[in-house]
């Protein structure tokens, strides 16, 4: 015996093919992934292809300028030519200083990684405290106003006098340098948190730590990111200067040692690796803080 099989609706009626044919036309409709791919890459070059349009004119500029007669300064033809084997091979280590670009570039990261990483802690920590009592930001706050305008360099001899090595000291110029604008930040973040939301933490009884870690924290992170990135634009440009004075390995004493040996070219090379490192360091705060945020942080 043959028995045909309906689907039936959940009232037990069996759907009608108009109805079918809706409930098929209702369903939204994927973009094909040629499409998607397109317009990323249309993102990709409305981000990218202008500033590669302005490097390009910056450099015809001045390979023009520096191929006259009597210029100081190596065109960029020049300076591929001498720095090519610089280029080419970063990761030599011929022993004591004599090291590829590799070596001191890492060497300069890792002591800002110390450094910057106590002040986050430090500066997170004391702009929380700033923030929330009163008597904490009359007492420090004006403190906090007068040591952030200390040059970074003039912090490294009373250092060198403190810890008598070159590496903690280059350590704490770092943290002396890039700490002020996270406590401050920081400060200005926990003061601006909803009255609402302090409200809704003393209706559920939030403990102290709760509070800080549910409320304080995620309501003030967009502040706090913003000094963190303000932080480590800072923290990179003081271990370059602290390294021409501490000597040994890093960018800084590369740079340095370059000009006491008049190469130019070097010097040139090693600026642009430290713009790019820069560069890359900043778009990694901001990328975490976006995450971190959800998108509220600026960008």
């Amino acid at each position: 015996m043959n028995m045909s099989v309906k689907k039936i609706d959940a009232e037990g009626v069996a759907p009608s093919a108009g109805a079918a044919a809706a409930v098929v036309a209702m369903t939204p409709k994927r973009p094909p992934r040629s499409e998607t791919y397109a317009r990323m890459a249309k993102e990709a070059a409305v981000r990218v292809i202008p500033p590669l349009v302005v490097l390009a004119l910056l450099t015809l500029v001045w390979e023009l300028i520096c191929r006259r007669a009597g210029s100081t300064l190596p065109p960029p033809s020049r300076v591929f030519k001498d720095t090519k084997e610089l280029i080419l091979d970063p990761f030599f280590d011929h022993g004591g200083i004599d090291k590829g670009l590799f070596w001191h570039l890492s060497a300069s990261l890792q002591r800002v990684a110390y450094g910057y990483s106590i002040a986050a802690i430090v500066g997170i920590a004391l702009g929380t405290l700033v923030g929330q009592s009163v008597w904490a930001m009359r007492g420090l706050d004006p403190l906090f106003q007068v040591l952030r305008t200390i040059p970074p360099l003039a912090w490294l001899p009373l250092s060198l006098a403190a810890f008598r090595d070159g590496q903690p000291s280059a350590i704490f110029v770092i943290f002396i340098t890039s700490v002020w604008p996270i406590i401050i930040n920081t400060a200005v973040g926990i003061r601006n948190i909803p009255q609402d939301y302090r409200n809704v933490a003393a209706v559920v009884q939030l403990n102290p730590l709760e509070f800080f870690g549910k409320i304080m924290i995620p309501a003030a992170a967009p502040y706090i990111f913003t000094g963190l990135r303000i932080g480590i634009g800072l923290s990179w440009l003081a271990i370059v200067a602290a390294e021409m004075l501490i000597g040994g390995v890093g960018i800084g004493f590369f740079i340095w040692d370059a000009w006491n040996s008049s190469h130019i070219s070097e010097i040139i090379l090693a600026l642009f690796y430290v713009g790019i490192i820069g560069f890359v360091l900043d778009r990694l705060i901001a990328g975490l803080g976006k995450f971190v945020t959800h998108g509220t942080a600026q960008s």
